[in-house]
């Protein structure tokens, strides 16, 4: 599969989880209901079978069988299958489906049409070339685009985050009616108020500093040596440092964590495997004869790189202290 290929694939891949997070609730396939007092899974009443021993009925230790048994164990089941996943392949979810992410790079490319910079923290513009060396566009009068996007993202949260918790036809036709309740309301403004300003002036930072889910497969990646990574060819840095005509590196100016995918793994902690830099790199060398210097490398390939690239690094390092 080329680099564009994986691009589109990743993109679509996105677009199909953001629409089975919204649509989850609505079929009853994963869902709390503050109504009825239960969880519904894959259409089916989820109970934590304690009723009768709430009833006074029941006894104390079947009672907690059934929370190991009906919460416990899915849920670290789940959160399992999400560590050994990033333990060898890195934050995919993250870069692939998680739908946090697909809003961070959308208003990311909004902000950078409007300003030059994926974020307003960024203490420089990008280059304003796309990778294939085509003008980007840079106007001001994209702000009128960010803004109501980052609102829109927000509102929409909110309301699927809301049919997560109440009966999704009450609060889908309460919105339509006009009849929501008054806590319906008050949930709705709160949360799109928040993440309005979140998704404007904090977008990088939540993912990096704050979602757990995040950290916690950061932590496996960096536990694993042959842990899937981005590799670069160091010797040949002299080809990549300014390779958008004198103004940085593409992979630099695409990477939607504002990391600097040629860094040693350590430094790519939060490094979401999007593999936008590699991407990046292989359209801006398509006619290179060595090829692109930025590619995935798993197991001893990883290992070699990083074991490579540290020792240069420190090399570096060296001659810059004498």
């Amino acid at each position: 599969m080329s680099k564009p290929a994986l691009q589109r694939a990743r993109v679509l891949a996105q677009i199909a989880f953001f629409a089975l997070f919204a649509l989850t609730p609505v079929f009853d396939l994963f869902r709390y209901d503050l109504i009825a007092g239960h969880a519904w899974f894959l259409t089916f009443p989820w109970h934590l079978g304690i009723d009768e021993l709430i009833a006074g009925t029941g006894h104390p230790l079947a009672a907690a069988g059934n929370i190991v048994l009906f919460l416990f164990l899915p849920v670290l089941g789940t959160l399992a299958l999400i560590i050994l996943v990033a333990w060898k392949w890195g934050r995919l979810y993250c870069g692939w489906l998680c739908p946090h992410f697909s809003v961070v790079e959308t208003i990311n490319r909004l902000m950078l049409f409007a300003t030059g910079k994926h974020s307003l923290w960024d203490k420089k513009t990008t280059p304003p070339w796309e990778p294939d060396g085509t003008p980007a566009p840079r106007d001001k009068r994209y702000w009128f685009a960010v803004v109501p996007a980052a609102i829109a993202f927000a509102f929409a949260w909110a309301l699927v985050g809301l049919t997560y918790l109440m009966p999704p036809s009450q609060v889908y036709s309460g919105l339509l009616n006009g009849s929501l309740t008054r806590g319906e309301v008050i949930f709705l403004t709160a949360a799109t108020t928040v993440l309005s300003l979140e998704f404007l002036f904090a977008r990088h930072l939540f993912c990096r500093y704050a979602c757990a889910i995040g950290l916690f497969q950061s932590f496996a990646w960096m536990g694993n040596k042959k842990a899937m990574v981005v590799g670069f060819e160091r010797e040949r840095l002299s080809d990549c440092a300014n390779c958008l005509n004198g103004h940085g590196s593409a992979c630099d100016a695409v990477c939607p964590m504002r990391l600097k995918p040629r860094n040693v793994k350590r430094w790519m902690f939060a490094c979401t495997q999007c593999g936008q830099c590699v991407s990046a790199c292989a359209t801006v060398n398509r006619e290179h004869p060595q090829g692109q210097l930025l590619r995935w490398v798993s197991n001893d390939a990883a290992r070699r790189n990083e074991a490579r690239f540290s020792a240069l690094s420190q090399t570096d390092e060296d001659a810059g202290a004498r």
